[in-house]
């Protein structure tokens, strides 16, 4: 051992004394962080709206920034009550129209709003969606409706994602159940269930509690991130405590506790890098979730290991005479018939395992995306989709999109609606130019003062003189001396100069006129602010074809065709549902590329270094490859519609996480190949492995399975299906298919090794000494592997990345060689 490596291993051991000489102090730490995160639990922000994570360059995100600036979205609610007459519907639409807050209840005979014995009402607020009164009037609806059979649905609050973390909390007890039974089989001594679980919980309340610093984070990240993180990285309290029970084998607690930490490190950090490797290619989705959801993901393994580097420690030093005390014999059986049934089929399932992953990579190009709900049926119904799901029943939903363009002169407007009705794809449309106002004429069109003194039966000297200060005003001096007669003007804006011209005292109009004009211009003033704006107007269409379709797609390239008759391309926005789904259609084909790509370089990077073999990374990563595709073959073969950012998120996770199993097989089978030939080899391997695979695969499979079976929400329930589906389809292929690559393998991961083995110096002692490092040569029979013992006898052998020593034979090793390293 040279000086430097001995002075490296001698801070390192400094450092892993100082954390668990001073455990109490971290555990003071742990604790304030703790009741930290309990408090601020209730500060992290949650986005539910998935357009918020479009690119900044998507049609979707531009119209919608567009809109939140131009035009005022009032707050609405739609409420079916059923088992009610009309006229019931009627006193019930003057009762919330009485309810201060509420500009309309709209309702009326027609099977829009009436049909079965149900009656539907918009309910529009006089507020803008995003004002807090709003939710104070929704409270009021919800208590008004209460004693009807009725059913609310609310674009308002935070209803779905309440919804949604209800079902987290049972999904998480379950996992919790699960975890703990699975570490009961899987541990040696009952005592370690608690270590491990005191560890995790710290891990994850910390997780939960610094989601705030990220300022707003998505549902999808605040409803599973826990779970994920749990079955993600318990392996590396499991590694350590594994560690510690080697260590302890020859030394006291403190000593055991500390050497094991010090071998942990290294090792639990190598292997959290091949996890955040996969989590790393989501930060560079376009879609904003994908990055959204690595960056938590990243801060809970840290959160993770830190958990397991500081305070672990600790707990092991509180719980050790415990875990001596009910320790139990191993439940998880060996598995030699799994290397013997690997080496006997090796030429067989190694090639047929290339042909299916070369058909499950067609097949999985054919799995049927989608980009919306409107296609999905999770396996949960929560309380707001049956409420949607009963609207729905009785009354036909239109899809809507908002066509937003230049503000001109209000012809052109009418004649871009003109088009539009024309077109088969839609239903209706509404906008100020084609919106009844009062008389049997439209807000936009255009009246002469004889027509507006008849319409508002004033004299018509009185509606010249109005006409003419109007003109003035607009200082269109020429139609107030030449002649006011044939002088149009649209209804909409001459009834907001009169409702002007009366307000600053200018204009008297006696009560009944005054009200009559209070109406119109309350409901003028309503739909401008919804519709027109000084630089933009806005017109709502309501297609005929669904939500999600390739037809609607396509629709909506038309829509924007027909707008450039009349305005400048640069300033069309296509906003709604369909285009969003249509802007998340275009994201996926370049993101799913993009964190194939990423991920498989992440993983590769770290695996040559692991290792260092050209060989055997291009292995592994085909394997986890190969399972990815098996995975997403089900839902092709199926026909089952997937939601496109279970795709995204579950082959990152997979790549990254997954590949684990790959690497505890592979790492075993390269040790030990050094000292047996491929069968002994292949067999131990397996025995050695099964426990670690099982452990931690079973804890993600149950987590994913539990997630895709137990939610409500369509994002969700696809990345939890495909995550379980996933996981058991990897541990399956690694326990039963990669064993026969790596045998047929053997030759070219021995051929692609980019560091060879350089021969070192022979040494030979007798005597009592110690060996630690790779030893190749005799120490009383033949010796090929890591040794870390007390020999007494004879030593004549090569040592790689070690060193031997005389010690005294009264001498405990472990202890005296804690003193030499000052610890």
């Amino acid at each position: 051992m040279d000086n430097k490596e001995k002075a490296g291993n001698s801070v390192m051991l400094k450092i892993c004394a100082f954390i668990v000489d001073k455990r109490n102090l971290f555990f003071l730490i742990y604790a304030i962080l703790c009741i930290f995160s309990v408090i601020a639990k209730g500060w992290v922000k949650v986005e539910n709206d998935l357009a918020e994570y479009l690119p900044p360059t998507s049609e979707t995100r531009r119209g919608l920034d567009l809109m939140a600036e131009q035009f005022t979205t009032y707050g609405t609610v739609k409420v079916m009550v059923a088992n009610i007459s009309y006229d019931q519907a009627l006193e019930i639409k003057e009762a919330l129209e009485n309810i201060d807050g509420i500009f309309s209840a709209d309702v009326d005979d027609t099977d829009a709003h009436y049909n079965n014995g149900s009656a539907l009402f918009n309910i529009t607020f006089d507020y803008d969606e995003s004002d807090d009164q709003c939710l104070v009037l929704l409270d009021e609806v919800k208590e008004f409706f209460s004693k009807y059979d009725s059913y609310l649905s609310t674009s308002l609050g935070d209803i779905q994602s309440e919804l949604i973390n209800k079902e987290m909390s049972v999904i998480s007890v379950l996992v919790v159940i699960i975890v703990v039974a699975v570490l009961l089989l899987t541990s040696q001594a009952y005592a370690e269930v608690p270590v491990l679980l005191l560890t995790f919980g710290s891990a994850a309340l910390v997780q939960m509690g610094t989601n705030f610093l990220l300022g707003t984070i998505s549902f999808v990240s605040d409803s599973v991130t826990v779970v994920l993180q749990l079955a993600l990285s318990v392996d590396y309290a499991v590694i350590f405590l594994n560690r510690y029970k080697e260590e302890h084998a020859q030394l006291p607690y403190r000593e055991a506790t500390i050497v094991a930490l010090a071998k942990s490190i290294p090792e639990i950090s190598g292997s959290s890098l091949t996890t955040m490797g996969g989590l790393i290619a989501m930060l560079f989705m376009q879609f904003g979730i994908g990055s959204d959801m690595g960056i938590v993901l990243i801060k809970a393994i840290v959160l993770s290991l830190l958990s397991v580097f500081l305070l672990m420690p600790g707990i092991i030093m509180v719980f050790a005479p415990l875990m001596e005390k009910t320790q139990h014999k191993n439940f998880i059986p060996q598995i030699p018939f799994v290397g013997k049934f690997a080496f006997a089929t090796r030429y067989v399932v190694a090639p047929a395992f290339v042909v299916v992953i070369i058909i499950a990579n067609r097949i999985s190009s054919s799995t049927p995306y989608v980009y919306g709900y409107s296609k999905i049926t999770p396996p949960l119904t929560n309380e707001v989709q049956e409420a949607e799901n009963m609207q729905n029943a009785n009354f036909k939903s239109d899809n809507m999109v908002a066509l937003v363009f230049p503000a001109e002169d209000y012809d052109t407007e009418k004649k871009l609606i003109d088009d539009l009705l024309a077109n088969g794809n839609v239903n209706s449309v509404t906008g100020l130019a084609n919106t009844e106002a009062i008389g049997g004429y439209t807000l936009t069109e255009k009246l002469t003062p004889r027509q507006f003194s008849e319409l508002l039966d004033i004299d018509y000297e009185v509606a010249e003189l109005i006409y003419t200060a109007y003109a003035v005003n607009d200082e269109d001096y020429a139609k107030a001396v030449n002649g006011l007669a044939n002088y149009r003007v649209p209804l909409i804006d001459m009834f907001m100069f009169v409702y002007d011209e009366v307000e600053q005292g200018y204009v008297t109009l006696d009560d009944e006129l005054m009200k009559k004009l209070d109406d119109a211009n309350r409901m003028m003033t309503f739909a401008k602010n919804q519709l027109r704006s000084d630089e933009y107007s806005r017109i709502l269409v309501y297609l005929s074809l669904p939500e999600e379709s390739d037809e609607t797609f396509a629709f909506i390239d038309e829509l924007h065709t027909i707008a450039e008759k009349y305005y400048d391309r640069d300033k069309i926005y296509v906003v709604g549902e369909s285009v969003s789904q249509y802007d998340l259609k275009k994201c996926f084909a370049r993101d799913n590329t993009v964190t194939s790509v990423i991920s498989i370089l992440a993983v590769l990077v770290v695996l040559l270094f692991t290792f260092k073999s050209a060989g055997m990374p291009v292995l592994l990563i085909a394997v986890i490859q190969g399972c990815i595709w098996i995975n997403f073959s089900f839902p092709a073969i199926e026909h089952d519609n997937l939601f496109f950012l279970g795709y995204l998120i579950v082959s990152s996770i997979q790549m990254g996480a997954n590949i684990d199993y790959a690497i505890v097989i592979a790492g075993r089978y390269t040790e030990l190949r050094e000292s047996m030939g491929k069968r002994d080899a292949i067999i131990d391997t397996m025995n050695l492995s099964f426990p670690t695979i099982i452990t931690s695969g079973t804890m993600l499979a149950v987590a994913g399975t539990l997630i895709g079976k137990m939610t409500s929400d369509a994002a969700i329930f696809g990345i939890g299906k495909c995550l379980g589906r996933g996981t058991i389809i990897s541990i399956f292929i690694t326990m039963f298919v990669l064993p026969q690559i790596l045998l047929v393998g053997d030759k070219v991961i021995e051929l692609t090794a980019f560091v060879m083995n350089m021969p070192l110096q022979n040494k030979q002692m007798s005597g009592s000494m110690r060996i630690d490092g790779m030893v190749r040569g005799k120490i009383d029979g033949t010796v090929n592997g890591v040794v870390h013992a007390i020999v007494k006898g004879n030593v004549s052998a090569y040592i790689d990345n070690g060193n031997v020593e005389m010690i005294d034979n009264d001498d405990d090793p472990e202890t005296n060689n804690l003193r030499q390293e000052g610890v």
